[in-house]
């Protein structure tokens, strides 16, 4: 099962554990912003057509939804791969991708 699955199987006590983890892994020095997200039902995708917006609701994509972000600094790649490891929805089942930030 996908992690929101997986949380929704465990007991209060161990909800309220890996809610804690969460917030341990968000007061990490390395992180500076993240935040969770509303579920992919309550998305508007918009569109070009012609010149004119269109919009959708929804998500853009199917497949794993994005459940939220963060932003850190980290020395290199395998820095934020290895941070990446500790999020705990990858324990859960989930998924964690990693991005460079484009410099501008």
């Amino acid at each position: 099962p996908c992690a929101p699955e997986r949380m929704a199987q465990l007991g209060d006590s161990d909800r309220d554990a890996i809610v804690q983890e969460f917030l341990a892994f968000f007061a990490l020095p390395e992180i500076c912003d993240g935040n969770q997200l509303q579920p992919p039902s309550t998305a508007t995708t918009v569109r070009d057509r012609n010149g004119q917006a269109k919009l959708t609701s929804g998500p853009f994509a199917s497949g794993a939804p994005l459940g939220g972000y963060y932003l850190v600094e980290a020395a290199d790649a395998g820095a934020a791969i290895a941070l990446a490891g500790r999020v705990p929805v990858v324990r859960l089942g989930g998924v964690v991708e990693v991005r460079q930030v484009v410099e501008r």
